[in-house]
Order: structure tokens, then C-alpha cells, then sequence
């Protein structure tokens, strides 16, 4: 036998081993067993010796661990602490705040996908479902988005008055304080559907239930504030806003040059111990309007009135609109939309220290208490919006893209058009399975602070994607603003979504990979809580424990990435049906790649990795899409698996998928070590990068669902705005797709005939009444065609107006009411 046998049994063992994660007694034993089956079987007795050797020196230091500790584990912390990257304020509290879901086993490796399939599916109670039948249904009915943005710039009064009345601004909030007590999924639902017809209407339901002062309050509040001001928030009674953001405190909100002073002075005709607020505040959503003002500041206490502190750490507090000092600016345009938002601003404005959120308790958390309830509030309302714009202009798109003709032919059944059409399918299809996990994370009792960052800055990339699309589609009829518009006003928001709540390219490049590889790792977050331990003796022994399942960690992944990239992910016992099972087992390839080159580059860069932004953002695209393809099989699961589905799921995941070893490929090949780049290369693409966009067969078929009646199709509108009613043009051409299918066979055969003709006839009546005559056509049938000729007006037409209706009416404040927009082809 080869003298080569006993290093091929060690090399055996060690891949067995770590591809499936057993334990370092695992190995020695299995390692042993395979030494003694070699040497029985002839093996060369020198080589199985070393060998053995080598075995007994690497693994019986390991295995006691007192040696351990002593020998290699102190030795290696000391190296450590001083690898350490030092985090910032800002890092410590993101780290702290926020729960590990899923994405943890995304991380992983070797994601437990029963974790995910165990969970519940997503459902309404009665009550929540009632509420988007009727009041929803009626706030949509309500909103004409037209005289919205452009005759009103704000909601009418009479929608005002609907919202409050049905309590749209106390979703969250329980029952016991007057609010409607609705799940986090029914929150989603709802915005979903009123984004659908105005991203006017759905920012304004939103921020309310999201970040703002009820969801801090039901955190943190007192009981005294709970008691005061939940129930007229619930009922529209106060109307609330936050002011965070300023001119010189972005992104970097622990940097606040906003502060309040502690001192004595006047409320209510007493005179109480309370703080002089002074700040400058801007892009404040709902400031406008709002008659109690979220503010978060820096406190400082220089005269030591509450203690031995001097600056106190940021805090929160409540500043109702009449307070002396407070001073509400002029409204902010965004992009032409019409949502309330503004600045906030102050002059040693006096609170007491009733007003603080929580009161004196939570003075100096409320950094925390913000990143606690940005987890929140990002999960469901930017991704909801987006999702809720998506859906509806992929099924409308596709609508259009029938109905229209050109050249004699559906403009959907054109090659180009039929990929932009897929396209939106998928990103459509992918959109509302991530807004919908976001928000099943939330009702889980997760503060999803990863999956968050994830949704918001994928969904809203998403709809700029699909509106994109379907701008290019419809062409003219999407650039031309009137009340026949219903993608304009959507195309000119997409930026606004993607600007607010962490700008996008922050929230990929710090986010998402920034705190998922410290927080989803399984081993980095306790490292480093052992060693900053003050015990040491504790300190050591976590420390000890974490490293080394760290190391046998990374082995398993570079192992897995290699063994699965070698076979393919053929490999592996997945769930699924025979449909998925090829898309888990891709998932659990990716997983380990991730995990080997995020390990790999913590160890190489260490601190240097968080100002490597084009590294992480890549590594970020690879934990998103990951999330991004684990929601669409959990979603088509909880569908019961639908065949009629599969183009959409198959056509999104491919696309997943290549942007996954896109990123991937592009991390690598930019490495900043190229011989770690390298290797990193050979175990994760050891036949090179194979996945591809989706096959243009694949795209047909994807394409082809948005444009024919179906229940995959039905599925991609439910939750949006479709009732065909004056003030929704969408629903409308969204309702004449079935007729026109219809339609369709007696239009050829009428069109064959009038080609084949002597008519002279130019006009549509004339041709439709010699082709009775003629008897190409039944009565029945001209007037079927009468009605496709309607319809089909309808969809194509678009707005004019006169150029008095133009003009800005400061200019003719003096001058009669301008005339109404006309419809014209």
C-alpha cells in the first residue's frame, strides 16, 4: 500500500469532520480508527507512525483543556485584545440593541433550515383583515393622488378627518390605551395598500406607527406619559412627529450638536427642576402638522443637579407644538411629493423633567432606546411602501403591456419589452416576500436590527428597479402628469425612500455587513465579550471556549465551500420539494462561503475591514441576498407550493444567485492581500463562477404571469389598491385585461378580413359596421370590439392642460380659478 495511505486517512477524516461539524473527540477517534484499518491493511509502518505522531501533537493539547488554556488560549488573548478594533459609541449601542433571527444561521454555514420552515405563517386575525376591507379599502377609495400632489400638496380634510376617526395613527398602539392593538403583519398590510395608491398617504399612516413617539413611549415611557398621551395619539387627538436628523448630524446621530442644559424654570405657572432645550432640526416627516414633537438631544448638567455627571448622554424627550420657544419652519418639497415634512427648531426651549421620554430613568439611553425602535420602524414601513408600489405595477405593467398594441401586436409579446416585464416579476416577486419575513420577524418578538437594514435598503432599491421598468414600458403614458398618471408620482418618490431611515449606500456598506459580522457570527460577539471581561479567570475561560469553536468553525467552512463548490451544492439533506431542493443546497454553498470569507477577512484586515467599504458592501450583498432567497422559499411554502408560482420564485432566486457570486467574485478579486484573495478563490469557485442571470426562457415564462389572468398573478396583487373606480386609473386597466383577452381572437379575425378587403372606409365605426354587413362579424362581436376600441382609449390616454393650470397660483392670486385637466389621446 501507498506509503501515502495514513496521510490520505488524516486527510479523509479531517474533510468528514469538518464538513459535517463534528467534535475534536469526533475526529481523533475516527482518525485513529482509519491509522490501525491502514495499518492492518499493509500500510507503511514508518508513514503510519508520523502520522500518527502528528495526529497525538495536534490534538492532545487541545483536548485538555487546562493545557489549553494555559499553553495556548492566554497567549493568543493577549494577542488578541490588541487586535481589538476599537468601536465607536454609535457601534457599541448597534451592537447592543436588536435580537439575532434567521440571519444568524445564514451566517452560520450550515443553516438549519427548519428553524425557518418551523416558523408560523404569516396570518390576519379577523379584526385586521375587517380593517383592510373597510376602512382601508375606504381611505383609498378617498384619495385622488392627483389632486393630492399637485391641486392640495397635502391629504384633504375630510381623509384627515377618516384617518383619525378610524384610528390609522394608533395601530400599535394596545387596545387598553384606545388604539386599534394590530400585528406587526397587519401594519405591514396596511401601508402596503395605501402605498399602492399614495406614497403621500402611506408616509403619513406610517410614521406614526413607526419610528415616533408611541412606539418609544410603549417601550420605555412612563406610566404617567403612557396614560396621557396614547390615547390621543391613538385617536388623532395629537398628532406626532420626530425630530432626529439636523444640518451637521446625519448618519453620525451620537454626534448631536443639539443639547439641553438641566436648570430650574417655569411650567405651568410652577417652578420645577427641568432642562433648556436649544436645536436646529430638519427633513422632520409630519412636523407640519404635529402637535407633539419627538426631539433627541445631548444632555448636560453642568451645575451637577442630578448627580455627578456633567454630560449626560443623549436623551429623548416630548415638546408639545405650544411650548414658548419652539418654532415649527416653513414646509421642505420633496421631490414634488406631498407629505408633511419640515424643520423643527428651538431657543432654550424649557421642559421639565416630566416631559423627558421615561423620565429620569432613561436619561443618557436614548441612543439605545433609538436603534431599538429604528429596528422596528425600518422593518415594515419603507419595505411595505416599496412592496406595496412594486405589486402594483407589476400587475398593472402587465396589463398595460397586453392592452397596448403596436405595429399589430400586444407590446408585451416585443423580446425587449418581455425582459423588462420579467424583470419586474421577479423584483416584484422578491419584494413582497422581504417586506412580508420583516414584519413576521417583528410579531415574533424580534428587534430584527439586520434583516431591518436588509429590507430597507433592498426593497426600496427593488421598486426603483420595477418603476424603472414600467416607466420604460408605458413610455409616454408614465412621463405624462395628470390624473391619468399612476407611476409618475411613484418614480419621482423612489429616491426619497431610498434617502431616508440611513441612506442606502450607508445602510449597505455599515450596516448590514458591519453589524451582521459581529452580531450574526456565532463566535466573534462572545470573543469579544470575553475578552473585555473583567474577569480574568472568566474572561479566559469564554475566551478559550469561543476561539476554538471558532477554529473548528472555520475549518468546517472552508471545507464546506470547497466540497460544495467542487460538486456543485448537488449534495446535502435539504427540505423542499423535488422543485427546491436545489435551491436550498445552493443557499447552504453560498452560507459557507460567506462565513469562510468574512472570517478570513476579519483575521487578515481586522479593524481595517470596517473602512474597506467596497469589500464589506460585497459581503453585504451576499448576506442580503441570502435573506432575500430564504424569504421567497418560506413564502412559497407558506403558500402550500404553488406550481403556477414557480416561474416567479425560479426567476428571482436565479437572480439572487448571481448576484450573490457576483459579489463574491468581486470581493475576491479586490482583495486587498491578493495571495489570501487567491486562496479564498480556490475554496469558493473551484470551477470558477458559474451562476448565471435567468435564461431569457425562464424570463418569457415570468413575463407571460403578469399578462394573463392566473392565480400566481392574483397572489402578486392581493394586498394593493385595484378597485376600479374615477380616482384609480391603475385599477381600471388592471380591470379591462380580462375583456381584452377576450377580445382578442375576434380583433385577428376582423383585422384579417379588413386587410383582405376592398373597404375604402377609414374610420373605425364605418369598418366595424361593414364587417356586419359583410358578415366577417357578428353584432354581438362589433359591439365586443366597440367596447375593446373603449377600453383600450382609456388605457392609452393621457392628460393636457392649460398652461394657465401651470403656473404657480401665486402668480394669479388675483386671477379666476383655472380650468379642470382635460383628458386628450
Amino acid at each position: 500500500m501507498s506509503i501515502l495511505a495514513p496521510f490520505l486517512a488524516l486527510l479523509l477524516a479531517t474533510l468528514l469532520v469538518a464538513y459535517h461539524r463534528w467534535s475534536l473527540a469526533v475526529f481523533t477517534a475516527l482518525s485513529a480508527t482509519l491509522l490501525v484499518a491502514v495499518a492492518l491493511a499493509g500500510a507503511n509502518m514508518t508513514a503510519t507512525t508520523v502520522a500518527a505522531v502528528l495526529l497525538a501533537v495536534v490534538t492532545l493539547p487541545l483536548l485538555v483543556t487546562p493545557l489549553r488554556q494555559a499553553v495556548i488560549t492566554r497567549s493568543l488573548l493577549r494577542i488578541y485584545t490588541k487586535m481589538l478594533p476599537k468601536l465607536s459609541d454609535t457601534e457599541k449601542t448597534a451592537l447592543d440593541a436588536g435580537t439575532v433571527g434567521f440571519e444568524g444561521e445564514l451566517f452560520s454555514g450550515m443553516p438549519k433550515w427548519e428553524t425557518l420552515l418551523a416558523q408560523p405563517k404569516p396570518e390576519l386575525t379577523a379584526e385586521e383583515q375587517a380593517f383592510l376591507d373597510g376602512p382601508v379599502e375606504q381611505a383609498c377609495r378617498m384619495t385622488n393622488d392627483w389632486d393630492v400632489t399637485h391641486v392640495r400638496n397635502d391629504l384633504p380634510p375630510e381623509l384627515w378627518e377618516f384617518l383619525k376617526k378610524n384610528k390609522f395613527f394608533g395601530m400599535i398602539i394596545p387596545k387598553e390605551y384606545g388604539g386599534l392593538g394590530f400585528s406587526a403583519l397587519a401594519h405591514h398590510k396596511v401601508i402596503q395598500k395605501l402605498a399602492s395608491v399614495s406614497a403621500t398617504l402611506s408616509s403619513t399612516v406610517g410614521v406614526p406607527n413607526s419610528l415616533g413617539p408611541a412606539e418609544l413611549l410603549l417601550h420605555y415611557g412612563t406610566q404617567e406619559q403612557k396614560d396621557h398621551y396614547l390615547p390621543r395619539l391613538a385617536d388623532g387627538r395629537e398628532v406626532p412627529c420626530f425630530a432626529l436628523t439636523g444640518p451637521s448630524a446625519g448618519s453620525d446621530a451620537t454626534s448631536l450638536p443639539d443639547f439641553g442644559i438641566v436648570c430650574e424654570g417655569e411650567w405651568n405657572g410652577a417652578r420645577v427642576l427641568g432642562v433648556k432645550l436649544t436645536f436646529d432640526k430638519r427633513y422632520i416627516t409630519l412636523a407640519p402638522v404635529a402637535t407633539v414633537i419627538g426631539l433627541a438631544f445631548r444632555l448636560h448638567d453642568p451645575d451637577k443637579l442630578l448627580g455627578d455627571q456633567s454630560d449626560r448622554g443623549i436623551t429623548l424627550a416630548l415638546i408639545p407644538r405650544d411650548t414658548p420657544g419652539l418654532e415649527i419652519g416653513r414646509r421642505h418639497f420633496p421631490l414634488n411629493c406631498a407629505f408633511q415634512n419640515g424643520p423643527v427648531r428651538g431657543q432654550e426651549v424649557f421642559l421639565p423633567l416630566s416631559q423627558l421620554i421615561g423620565g429620569e430613568d432613561y436619561i443618557g439611553h436614548g441612543w439605545r432606546m433609538l436603534v431599538e425602535c429604528l429596528s422596528v420602524g425600518r422593518a415594515i414601513t419603507l419595505p411595505s411602501t416599496s412592496a406595496g408600489a412594486s405589486k402594483l405595477a407589476a400587475v398593472v405593467t402587465g396589463a398595460y403591456a397586453r392592452i397596448r398594441k403596436q405595429f399589430g401586436l400586444s407590446i408585451g409579446r416585443f423580446e425587449g419589452v418581455e425582459e423588462a416585464l420579467a424583470r419586474i416579476a421577479g423584483n416584484a416577486y422578491a419584494c413582497a416576500a422581504l417586506s412580508q419575513a420583516t414584519a413576521a420577524a417583528v410579531d415574533r418578538g424580534e428587534k430584527p436590527a439586520v434583516p431591518s437594514a436588509i429590507a430597507k435598503y433592498h426593497a426600496t432599491e427593488l421598486a426603483r428597479e420595477v418603476a424603472r421598468d414600467a416607466m420604460d414600458i408605458h413610455g409616454g403614458k408614465g412621463v405624462i402628469l395628470g390624473p391619468m398618471n399612476y407611476l409618475g408620482r411613484g418614480w419621482q418618490a423612489a429616491p426619497i425612500s431610498i434617502t431616508v431611515e440611513g441612506a442606502n449606500i450607508m445602510t449597505r456598506t455599515l450596516m448590514i455587513f458591519g453589524q451582521g459580522a459581529i452580531r450574526c457570527h456565532p463566535w466573534v460577539l462572545k470573543e469579544m465579550q470575553a475578552a473585555q471581561n473583567p474577569d480574568q479567570a472568566a474572561g479566559l475561560r469564554e475566551f478559550d471556549h469561543s476561539l476554538f469553536g471558532h477554529i473548528g468553525f472555520a475549518i468546517s467552512n472552508a471545507v464546506r465551500s470547497w466540497v460544495l463548490g467542487l460538486v456543485g451544492a448537488r449534495i446535502g439533506n435539504v427540505p423542499g420539494d423535488a422543485y427546491t431542493r436545489r435551491y436550498y443546497r445552493k443557499l447552504n454553498r453560498y452560507s459557507a462561503n460567506l462565513a469562510l470569507v468574512a472570517d478570513v477577512s476579519m483575521l487578515t484586515l481586522g479593524g481595517k475591514l470596517k473602512f474597506k467599504e467596497k469589500i464589506s458592501g460585497r459581503y453585504a450583498d451576499v448576506l442580503s441576498q441570502l435573506y432575500i432567497a430564504s424569504a421567497m422559499l418560506k413564502r412559497y411554502e407558506d403558500e402550500g407550493r404553488p406550481a403556477a408560482e414557480q416561474p416567479l420564485l425560479a426567476y428571482a432566486f436565479h437572480d439572487a444567485a448571481h448576484k450573490i457570486e457576483l459579489a463574491l467574485s468581486g470581493a475576491l478579486r479586490n482583495f486587498p492581500i491578493r495571495p489570501v484573495g487567491w486562496l479564498m478563490w480556490m475554496l469558493v469557485f473551484p470551477w470558477g463562477r458559474r451562476a448565471q442571470l435567468p435564461s431569457d426562457r425562464l424570463g418569457r415564462r415570468a413575463a407571460a404571469l403578469l399578462m394573463s389572468p392566473s392565480d400566481a398573478r392574483d397572489r402578486m396583487a392581493s394586498g394593493v389598491f385595484l378597485t376600479p373606480c374615477e380616482n384609480n386609473p391603475a385599477g381600471r386597466i388592471n380591470s379591462y385585461l380580462p375583456k381584452v383577452i377576450l377580445a382578442e381572437p375576434v380583433e385577428r379575425k376582423f383585422i384579417k378580413a379588413l386587410k383582405n378587403s376592398d373597404i375604402e372606409a377609414l374610420d373605425f365605426a364605418s369598418q366595424l359596421a361593414e364587417g356586419v354587413a359583410e358578415g366577417w362579424i357578428t353584432a354581438e362581436e362589433k359591439a365586443q370590439l366597440e367596447e375593446l376600441r373603449a377600453l383600450t382609449w382609456d388605457a392609452i390616454s393621457v392628460d393636457d392642460f392649460d398652461p394657465f393650470d401651470l403656473q404657480a397660483a401665486s402668480l394669479h392670486m388675483d386671477k379666476p380659478k383655472s380650468a379642470q385637466a382635460t383628458r386628450a389621446a
